[in-house]
Parts: structure tokens; C-alpha cells; sequence
């Protein structure tokens, strides 16, 4: 398996602290592939050597990921599982559940550790996850404590400085969505008449009072004046909707639903079977709305959906970062057949976008109060001050360009960089086959992955030895490049992706010009390489016409 450019980086960086500071943190938001890259970075300090490493988490679905995935970065490497049900730390690497291990007894059977990794590292300053740290410098007062979490910065403002004195890497959201890992957030902050009234709501210990937040949210015009303003921007999407109580989501779930709309509530008194059913429902499409209060909060994904309407502020950047990023996950298509998703429509019925500005955070260990206004911009059309995230005015409806838009590629929004080039940072070298950018192909020794654009819409198709071709992405040219590469990533090795091998430069053999086309022999500038993906092109088309094919013919659901 290989990792990504920018992982590899993160991985570099995050050794580079352990070795000087013993402890770092590093941050990286959803789909950047934390737990890959935390692997890697664990299998690179006990690989080769008697050392062991704890794995930490606080949720036994995280357990057994982290588990998997690093078996399949680390497959030389022994692994064991400390949970309730199975003590053992017989495997060089331990995956062990913080609650369990946390218990005096259990500790006392805690052997040495070289290295104890903390995922969901904002947990680390938590009693439970203390007592297992202190009881790990106890043991070896040299051991390296390595943290990865997407929300350094803690909704109580408790600072995490007293268990990371460093922070080695922040992989941003923006670079996610440049690279096409992540869908752009369309945001529109819409003010059905009581944004100053929230604007007044004090804050509690936690976050804003919802009490007061339920007072002013909680009544009929104003969820009408909601499910109006979400049939007009997001009427086909399947919709994740945050409520300040659990009776304020009971009444819009059963607004939505007398308006039509098939909608659910799930809520934290409900049972686990109850909750399950209802999650699976929506899953399946015959829920469209969901409605919560914080139980989707964090743990929870979805790729399908692609609106998120906010009705409760939040006084804490991390937790609006949490709700938004419920929507910003790309298909899978063999796991959503149908499914097309571009982008992610967030509906800010409260101050959030407001008080927030964007959903970049800088991180601050030492968990002090963040002062100063979020940044703004002024709209053109009206010389309204709004927030920088807002793609629409919600004075007078005037409609930023996104970057896309403005040069043609790559659908950025207000995040302040620069298109990604995927195909020049792949590990893999990519053939324009047939030279107008519509049909990229790239080899490697173990699979093969193409992109191709038809009517307007891109296709991502990877295939691999005794395995059939497999539909990885439809949509966006970002989004699909983004999942062929990672394709050919988790098929190929370090050794098997020859981008830099001088043979790519020789020319074709005369077995590849067989199966060529005649006009091949003729082309003097083709290289062994482009004959190459020219070949798996010619070998698999088709089985890369079916799968366009059966995505083409599918009950698409384009979130556009």
C-alpha cells in the first residue's frame, strides 16, 4: 500500500517531532486518512525492533478500524487487542479501548511502552486517558507519545499543552477539497428574522445556551420560513438537520414530514436498536431529513448527504466544523450506486457562519479564548459585510464566482489556495491517451486506473490482477482523479509505482506495438510507458464501457 504525497509529508514531519520533542500532535480532518498515516508513523518507530506501541481509542468501531487499516500499511508487524473482551498484549502493536484500559487493574498489567499513540488525541487531557499516560511514562520514561485528531482545539477551551507540547503537521480542509478528497461547501446564511435575537442568547460553561436558543428557533413560522428556504436550494439532497433541543428536532422532523418531506428524528434517549434502524432507513434513501441535536455530531458519516442545515449556533469553531463536515465526504459508488455528489449545500439559519467565518482552524494548545471577529468580506452589489465563507448574499442575493468558475477548474470557494495538481504530485505516472485531457491512464505492476470525461461528466474506473474493473468515482474531474489515484495506492507499492524508472522514457517493445494500432510503429515520440496504459486501455475496454455504461443507466441523484 502506498500513501499519499501529502501523507508521506505528515508522516516525515510527525517522526521528525518524536525524535526531538518525544510527544507531537498532529491535525488532519476527515478523509485525509488518519488513520493510514498514523500507521505508518507507528510502523516506522517498531518496525525492525523489539519495541511496542499502544494504539489508543475511545469506541470499539475505531478499535477494530485502526486495527485493520494498520495490517494492511504494517503486514510484517503483529497486532493485539486490549478491549473488554480480549486483554492481550502479546503483538508488537496493541489496540487497546481507553475505557477498559484506563481501570487500576489493567493498568498494572500495562507493559513498557516505545510508543503510545492517542487517536482522537482531543480526548488525551481527559482523567481516563491520563491515568493511561501517566502510567506509560511510568513504565518508560522515554516512551514517544504521538496524538492525530481533526479538533485540536477542545469545546471547553481545555488546552491539550499539557500532554503535547508541539504540533508536527495540519493537513487543511481546503487542501482535502483542492485535491478532490473532500466536496466544495456551497454556504448560505439565511436569517428568517431572529439572527438578533440569537446574536443576544448568553453563553453557558459549553456552548450557548439552548435553552434561550429553543425559544426563538422553536416555532412554526419560523421552521416554515426553514423547509421554504431549503425547498428552494436543497430539495433533492438527503439532509442532516442540527436542532438546539431534542423537542425543537421532534417538531421540525414533523414539520418536514407534514410538508412531505420523508423525515426521522434520532435522539440520545433513544435505544440502540431504535437508533440503528432509523440511521439504516436513511441510508437507504427512505428517509431524506434527519434531524438531531448532537448525536451526529462527531462519529458519524454519511457520503450521500450533501446538504447541511444548521439550527442552532455554536459558540465553538470545532463543533461547527463537526456538523459541517458531516456532508463533505465523496460517493463511493460501488458502496452508493446512483449516487453523484459535486457538492454540499449548508443552510447557517443561525450565527454560526457568522461568529466562525470559515471552517479552517488555527490550533491553539493552550486552549485560551479566541479573540477577534471572523473574517468578512463586502459584497459588491450592496457593500454588505458578510461572512468570507457565504457564497450568497443574504442581503441582496448576489452570487460570488467560485474559482472554478473564474479559471475553469476546481471548485475552491473562499478557501485562500491554489488547485491542487494531483497528476503531477501521483506516485504513478498518468498518459493523456488520447491527447486532449478526456482519457488519463496510469499502470502499475498490480492495477490499473483511468479517468475518462463523457457528456460533460467524469468517470473514474480501476482494475487490478484477478479482480474486475470497479466503478471508484463519478462526477467531479477532481473527485474522480482523486479516487483513481488512491486506487492504484492502495494496489501498488513503493516498489511497483515507477514514476521516476528511466525504462518509462525507452521506447515501446515490439510485443506492445503488435497490439497497437499501425500508426503506432510511425509515432516515434511514444514511450514504453504511454504504450503501456495505451494497452490496459485497449485490454479493458470493455469492462471500463460497462461500468460507465451501468453508471449511466443508474437513477442518478446528482447533488448539483
Amino acid at each position: 500500500m502506498l500513501l499519499r504525497p501529502r501523507q508521506k509529508l505528515f508522516v516525515e514531519r510527525s517522526l521528525a517531532a518524536l525524535s526531538t520533542h518525544r510527544n507531537t500532535l498532529g491535525v488532519a480532518p476527515t478523509a485525509a486518512g488518519k488513520t493510514i498515516m498514523l500507521s505508518a508513523v507507528t510502523g516506522e518507530v517498531i518496525a525492525g525492533n523489539s519495541a511496542k506501541a499502544c494504539v489508543l481509542a475511545h469506541r470499539d468501531e475505531l478499535t477494530d478500524q485502526n486495527k485493520s487499516k494498520f495490517s494492511r500499511v504494517n503486514p510484517s508487524i503483529s497486532t493485539s487487542v486490549f478491549d473488554a473482551n480480549e486483554k492481550s498484549w502479546a503483538g508488537h502493536a496493541t489496540f487497546a479501548m481507553a475505557p477498559t484500559l484506563c481501570r487500576p487493574a489493567n493498568l498494572a498489567e500495562m507493559p513498557a511502552l516505545d510508543l503510545l499513540v492517542i487517536d482522537e488525541a482531543h480526548h488525551a487531557v481527559a482523567d481516563s486517558y491520563r491515568r493511561i499516560i501517566d502510567r506509560a511514562v511510568q513504565r518508560n520514561p522515554a516512551v514517544k507519545i504521538f496524538g492525530v485528531t481533526a479538533t485540536p482545539n477542545r469545546g471547553d477551551r481545555q488546552g491539550l499543552r499539557e500532554v503535547f507540547t508541539n504540533v508536527s503537521d495540519q493537513i487543511r480542509i481546503g487542501e482535502l477539497i483542492a485535491a478532490g478528497h473532500l466536496v466544495q461547501p456551497r454556504t448560505f446564511v439565511i436569517d428568517v428574522g431572529v439572527q438578533e435575537k440569537l446574536k443576544a442568547v448568553r453563553k453557558k460553561a459549553s456552548d450557548f445556551d439552548m435553552a434561550q436558543v429553543d425559544a426563538i428557533m422553536n416555532k412554526s413560522p419560523v421552521t416554515d420560513s426553514v423547509i421554504a428556504n431549503w425547498k428552494a436550494k436543497a430539495a433533492t439532497r438527503q439532509t442532516v438537520v442540527f436542532c438546539s433541543t431534542v423537542d425543537h428536532a421532534r417538531n421540525v422532523c414533523d414539520a418536514f414530514n407534514a410538508a412531505g418531506v420523508s423525515s426521522a428524528l434520532v435522539h440520545g434517549e433513544m435505544s440502540d436498536p431504535d437508533r440503528r434502524a432509523t440511521l439504516a432507513a436513511y441510508d437507504r434513501c427512505d428517509i431524506q431529513i434527519i434531524t438531531n441535536v448532537s448525536v451526529l455530531t462527531e462519529g458519524w458519516d454519511h457520503p450521500p448527504t450533501s446538504c447541511v442545515v444548521l439550527l442552532r449556533p455554536s459558540s465553538y469553531k470545532s463543533t461547527m466544523i463537526q456538523m459541517v463536515g458531516r456532508g463533505l465526504r465523496t460517493v463511493n459508488p460501488e458502496d452508493y450506486p446512483g449516487v453523484v455528489k459535486t457538492d454540499c449545500v449548508i443552510l447557517d439559519f443561525g450565527t454560526s457562519s457568522l461568529i466562525h467565518g470559515s471552517l479552517e482552524q488555527d490550533i491553539d494548545l493552550k486552549g485560551s479564548a479566541q479573540d477577534g471577529d471572523a473574517p468578512t468580506k463586502t459584497c459588491p452589489q450592496c457593500e454588505a459585510v458578510v461572512p468570507s465563507a457565504v457564497t450568497e448574499c443574504p442581503l441582496c442575493g448576489h452570487i460570488w464566482e467560485t474559482t472554478r468558475e473564474r479559471q475553469g477548474a476546481g471548485e475552491l470557494g473562499h478557501f485562500v489556495m491554489t488547485e491542487i495538481d494531483i497528476l503531477a504530485r501521483s506516485s504513478f505516472q498518468w498518459a493523456d491517451v488520447n491527447g486532449d485531457g478526456a482519457t488519463l491512464v496510469a499502470n502499475g505492476f498490480n492495477a490499473w486506473a483511468g479517468v475518462f470525461c463523457e457528456d460533460g461528466r467524469w468517470y473514474a474506473v480501476g482494475g487490478c490482477k484477478e479482480k474486475r474493473a470497479t466503478l471508484l468515482a463519478v462526477g467531479e474531474e477532481l473527485i474522480c482523479i482523486a479516487a483513481a489515484d488512491d486506487w492504484l495506492n492502495a494496489n501498488e507499492s513503493d516498489e511497483s509505482a515507477h514514476k521516476t524508472k528511466a525504462w518509462l522514457r525507452q521506447p515501446p517493445t515490439q510485443k506492445q506495438l503488435a497490439y497497437l494500432p499501425p500508426s503506432c510503429r510511425l509515432d516515434f515520440s511514444l514511450t514504453r510507458y504511454q504504450a503501456s496504459a495505451m494497452l490496459s486501455l485497449r485490454f479493458n475496454a470493455h469492462a471500463i464501457r460497462a461500468r460507465i455504461a451501468e453508471a449511466k443507466d443508474g437513477a442518478l441523484t446528482v447533488a448539483a
